[in-house]
């Protein structure tokens, strides 16, 4: 088992410096963008800022705030996927499922779940200093 471990932390370790880094600064950057784009949205229907929505929602609102998450981010997830994919495939010559999801998750919803909020609480200011 830890080996295992230590074979995952090497491996993504191993993004950073390896070949295709580049998408590890430009699919979170797109993910940001989703990320704008639907917190105004967010902001000119009136509605709270995403992730903390998710966490107090009613269970059967939630499932809808995740689908409309998901039609935003679900591009980039699957685009970083795939990328990843490429890079295993180059780099060491098999997928590993596992690291290909970690890495997508990072890259694609992680910062469109922290940001979205963010850009919904500016969008909310900057409409209401229009006002």
């Amino acid at each position: 088992m830890e080996d295992l471990i230590a074979r995952v932390v090497e491996n993504l370790l191993g993004r950073i410096g390896g070949p295709m880094s580049f998408r590890l600064v430009c699919q979170p950057l797109m993910a940001l963008g989703f990320a704008a784009r639907a917190g105004i949205r967010d902001a000119k229907a009136g509605r709270p800022p995403y992730f903390w929505t998710l966490f107090t929602a009613a269970p059967g609102h939630r499932w809808e705030l995740l689908r409309d998450g998901w039609k935003d981010v679900g591009q980039i997830f699957l685009l970083a996927a795939v990328l990843d994919a490429i890079y295993q495939i180059i780099t060491v010559r098999w997928i590993y499922p596992v690291e290909l999801l970690i890495v997508a998750f990072t890259l694609a919803f992680i910062p469109y779940l922290l940001f979205r909020g963010i850009f919904t609480r500016l969008a909310r200011l900057v409409l209401q200093r229009g006002r």
